[in-house]
């Protein structure tokens, strides 16, 4: 069995074959999805999807790139789906991207704070979105979320990072950025991290891994990012898929 931890099955790029793309992904052994929302309304179709699909759990929360959306009034919905809802698992897709100029960072910064306080006093996992933002991650984590928990998805830090952020309790999310075969640093992270905090993912549409980079990606593909990581583990993919699973399933508190 495999665990897709963070693909966007309610996105755009599915909205023609949704019902065949997920076939396709039980049928390839993903009993497990977690789908992430970036905003209210993408966390709301998350919600709707977990109540129609017995394998999908949702995430719910503000995107860093959705930061000008986050209302007072939102925060709250999101607080009521996740002390109400036993399908909503963890609060994502949050946490700071400065790859961009917009929107200003001092916002991201405020609308992923709020969201680290609110994983605190409920206890429930984050789903952190952290691209070229490390330090200021790491630092609103260290300063306003002591206790949390969850993880960094598509882990894209350096092997010192790695170490402190599981120290903190986080698992790394590898996807389909790991099979690249430029991908050279990302492949020594996950060959030497240790086994009980590894998540593996599509991130889908997003980042496909060969055979099949360039394409629309899907969660039926995580199997190729296990492959890789058994490869660079230097054991069998049974081995990868089952401690994933078991992973996974820990740090969402999934039955």
């Amino acid at each position: 069995m495999l665990f897709d931890t963070h693909c966007h099955v309610n996105d755009e790029a599915y909205h023609t074959d949704r019902d065949e793309m997920l076939t396709r992904a039980f049928a390839a052994g993903v009993d497990y999805l977690l789908c992430p929302g970036t905003n209210l309304e993408t966390s709301a179709s998350a919600v709707a999807m977990a109540h129609k699909y017995k394998q999908i759990y949702a995430a719910v929360g503000y995107h860093p790139e959705e930061a000008v959306s986050a209302t007072p009034e939102g925060f709250e919905q999101l607080r009521n789906w996740l002390v109400n809802d036993p399908k909503v698992v963890a609060i994502g897709e949050v946490g700071l991207d400065y790859y961009w100029p917009e929107p200003a960072r001092e916002l991201q910064q405020e609308v992923f704070i709020e969201q680290v306080k609110m994983a605190v006093a409920l206890d429930v996992p984050l789903d952190i979105h952290d691209r070229e933002a490390h330090g200021d991650t790491v630092d609103i984590l260290r300063k306003y979320g002591k206790g949390s928990r969850g993880v960094f998805h598509c882990y894209s830090g350096s092997m010192e990072m790695a170490k402190e952020v599981i120290k903190m309790g986080f698992y790394l999310g590898f996807g389909g950025t790991t099979v690249f075969p430029k991908s050279v640093k990302l492949k020594d992270i996950v060959s030497k991290v240790p086994e009980d905090r590894i998540l593996i993912e599509t991130d889908c549409p997003y980042l496909t891994p060969p055979p099949y980079r360039g394409r629309r990606n899907e969660p039926a593909y995580v199997r190729y990012v296990a492959d890789e990581i058994a490869r660079l583990r230097n054991t069998d993919t049974d081995t990868i898929q089952q401690l994933t699973l078991e992973n996974g399933k820990r740090i969402f508190a999934i039955p």
